[in-house]
């Protein structure tokens, strides 16, 4: 009888962990936010390089958008255009082509319900892994929470920021300023520190997924509201 009911819950089990990664063509669509870091030996020599995206991946299996990439300390940034293909099994693969004709091209698993995919590039000499989150259509200054803590990577020390609904917010090393696009692009500034930031909220807000674009800096951050 033991043995029957063992039987019984693995089998369930299993059906359940089975359904948790069923997923629709039309699981991932509407605007994300993305998140992209690592090293890249796409120029030849090994060097690190981070990309921040807003993507609109469409019913008709397109996608659309813009992306901003450090690399190696230099900013570069281009509208992208290209395709995207969803799988039952909750993977799914999309390709970018920017302006200058060049090609990327990335994998990731999606979180059921589409909110959230953690992907990799998949082109040959790079090693960049990333994250991408659901964000709205268009975004106001009043989506900026009012505390977020964050990190910088390459820091070890999680930090806070208070905001104000002037556009200023304060953290334990100074002030800085901040504004938010209608596209939920943000720009982030730690006056005191030098320290400029482009990000996007994503999750309502509840994230900003950025990077760093002053020259020669080559870092990332991520926020969590409080």
């Amino acid at each position: 009888m033991i043995e029957v009911w063992l039987i019984f819950l693995l089998a369930v089990s299993a059906s359940i962990a089975q359904a948790a990664n069923v997923c629709g063509e039309s699981e991932v669509q509407g605007p994300y936010g993305a998140q992209l870091s690592g090293v890249t030996g796409i120029a030849g020599t090994p060097k690190p390089a981070v990309s921040l995206a807003r993507l609109a991946f469409n019913a008709d299996k397109t996608v659309s958008g813009y992306s901003s990439v450090n690399f190696d300390g230099f900013l570069l940034g281009n509208p992208v255009t290209g395709t995207h293909e969803m799988k039952s099994d909750c993977t799914m693969s999309w390709s970018l082509q920017d302006d200058s004709g060049a090609y990327q091209h990335f994998s990731g698993t999606v979180t059921p319900g589409g909110d959230r995919v953690e992907f990799h590039q998949t082109d040959p000499d790079t090693g960049q892994h990333g994250t991408m989150e659901r964000t709205s259509d268009t975004c106001t200054a009043a989506d900026f929470r009012a505390r977020y803590s964050f990190t910088l990577s390459g820091a070890s020390i999680k930090r806070v920021l208070a905001a104000a609904a002037d556009g200023t917010f304060t953290t334990a090393d100074g002030s800085g300023t901040f504004t938010v696009d209608s596209d939920c692009v943000v720009h982030i500034e730690f006056v005191d520190e030098g320290i400029k930031l482009r990000g996007i909220l994503v999750n309502k807000g509840a994230e900003i997924l950025a990077i760093q674009i002053d020259p020669g800096k080559t870092v990332s951050a991520r926020f969590t509201a409080q």
